[in-house]
């Protein structure tokens, strides 16, 4: 009986933690609704398009590749940022002469050469084993790389942001906010499979444009310009709010003293 009593006190331990933590609760709903939601979108665009797949050869690789680096370029920010936060660094490294233009010009960079280790692995890895060369995009795949390197980063700036004002119980955010990207940014079919109402909200993505400019490259021969552009501009204006958003939490957090008090 006292045993029970004990793990009954430390379920419920658990969920006064849950309770008093919405991104938790959040995130008990969110990961089968965006599941649902990617698989279901595929299955729906399979149905009628059997055969897309085999009009061009590697088209899903060169997906998967270059939606990793979205995903790589963000965590490669925000883990960077939160491997201090958990080492409570942040008063530590404010102390000195750094700036906090400098700290975020340095997770840039550690995020640039993460995904260049990561996506260069891979990608010279599915040449062997899948007789498949993502180089042979050509030139365009320099810009895919970079539109979807910016937007990592804008993401990652503004969910460090986020964490730095709300604590490391909203680090989940870190993979919320780029999963949720997934269903509405077009990686594995075009946007037309979405319903219209959200395809209104895809085209405000950078990684929409560049996930179409990839399958016009691949299955017309053409390289989409317009799409290339839109993707540049909308990426322009997202790492001016993630840089900004993340400035504001940075000076707010400073003044309120979190900088000494990380947790959750």
């Amino acid at each position: 009986m006292r045993s029970l009593q004990r793990m009954y006190a430390m379920v419920l331990r658990y969920v006064y933690l849950l309770r008093h933590s919405w991104p938790r609760i959040l995130e008990l709903f969110y990961w089968p609704a965006v599941q649902l939601m990617l698989w279901g979108f595929i299955s729906k665009f399979f149905e009628t398009n059997s055969t897309w797949v085999a009009q061009a050869s590697g088209v899903l690789m060169a997906a998967v590749l270059l939606w990793d680096v979205l995903f790589r370029a963000h965590l490669g920010v925000s883990l960077a940022f939160f491997e201090e936060m958990y080492s409570r660094n942040l008063g530590h490294l404010f102390v000195s002469p750094l700036r906090v233009s400098e700290l975020v010009g340095a997770l840039l960079g550690i995020s640039l050469m993460r995904t260049l280790i990561g996506i260069g692995g891979a990608a010279l890895l599915a040449i062997p084993l899948y007789d498949f060369s993502i180089f042979g995009l050509g030139l365009p795949l320099i810009g895919f790389f970079a539109n979807l390197l910016v937007m990592g980063w804008a993401i990652g700036l503004l969910v460090s942001g986020l964490v730095l004002r709300f604590g490391l119980g909203a680090e989940s955010f870190a993979w919320v906010s780029i999963f949720a990207l997934a269903p509405i940014s077009g990686i594995y079919y075009p946007i037309a499979v979405l319903p219209e109402w959200l395809q209104h909200i895809a085209w405000f993505l950078p990684s929409s444009h560049v996930f179409e400019g990839m399958r016009a490259l691949m299955f017309e021969h053409d390289f989409r310009g317009d799409l290339m552009w839109q993707a540049a501009a909308l990426n322009m204006l997202y790492i001016m709010l993630g840089a900004g958003a993340f400035l504001l939490a940075f000076n707010s957090a400073r003044q309120r003293g979190l900088l000494l008090r990380v947790g959750e």
